[in-house]
């Protein structure tokens, strides 16, 4: 299948926003996420998107725009988008509003978590359209991702978190023709040299190692689900999915699903990549 880079991101961008809307749903009293998950029942529509779509909207337009990341101009765009409603974490309720009010970001973001920066998972949520978008030029995806991240997110692990997610999905275009298409462990191997040392990259090189039959009780045990709305607690569960799910975008989506946590956040990263 020939596609454009325009092409691409609106189709991973696609992935990203049904992620998001169908994990959205899922967050429901025990017994009854467990039986819709069991049963593989999606809930009826309609969905509604949120943060993670909302901010990859501007991601995405900007790419369409522009051809690649403007710094000043996206912290604008994330400003003017910003929609309350779509359930951003309380940082970003303070960082928009900050940027919005015409603070300049750089500052905006540092001094958010006692001058450490953000390690949230919001910069690796929306990046996926942005890998798909440069994919087979490695070097400008780890580049471009880390311009996306920096606006809103200042600290490594963030940052760390973002490159992977956009790696992954360029690794996933260029290698879709591959038969087979390459496992989990030889997926992740692929994208690591290319995110930066970190607790996200240290997670990462246990999601590869992760035996074949691992389930995803254990799988969470090790890497996290997100509960903590952090990139290192969020990113290496998302990959690990997204490796195990290659070729299949409804059961990526189950997958991340199940194992429970920030489940619109881990649904957006596995459907933007697969």
């Amino acid at each position: 299948m020939r596609m454009d880079a325009n092409e691409r991101a609106a189709l991973s961008l696609t992935g990203l926003s049904t992620g998001d809307a169908f994990g959205e749903q899922f967050f429901r009293f025990v017994a009854q996420e467990e039986r819709l998950i069991t049963t593989r029942t999606a809930p009826p529509g309609p969905w509604a998107y949120t943060d993670d779509t909302e901010m990859a909207l501007a991601v995405v337009a900007m790419l369409r725009r522009l051809g690649g990341i403007e710094q000043d101009r996206l912290a604008l765009d994330f400003a003017q988008g910003y929609d309350p409603s779509r359930g951003y974490g309380p940082a970003m309720h303070r960082v928009l509003g900050a940027l919005g009010a015409g603070q300049p970001w750089r500052d905006v973001t540092r001094r958010e978590f006692s001058g450490q920066g953000s390690w949230g998972n919001g910069a690796a949520m929306r990046v996926g359209p942005l890998g798909a978008y440069f994919a087979g030029d490695l070097d400008a995806v780890v580049e471009q991702a880390r311009l996306s991240a920096e606006v809103t997110h200042a600290h490594p692990e963030a940052i760390a978190g973002a490159i992977a997610v956009a790696v992954a999905a360029s690794l996933a275009w260029t290698g879709r023709e591959a038969h087979p298409l390459p496992g989990r462990a030889e997926f992740l191997e692929r994208l690591l040299p290319f995110v930066p040392e970190s607790d996200v990259r240290g997670r990462l090189r246990k999601a590869r190692d992760l035996p074949v039959e691992a389930s995803v009780p254990f799988a969470v045990s090790v890497l996290g689900n997100g509960m903590g709305l952090s990139a290192p607690d969020t990113v290496p569960f998302a990959l690990w999915c997204a490796g195990e799910r290659l070729d299949d975008f409804e059961g990526a989506l189950w997958l991340a699903l199940s194992g429970g946590g920030d489940r619109d956040t881990l649904c957006a990263i596995v459907g933007s990549i697969v």
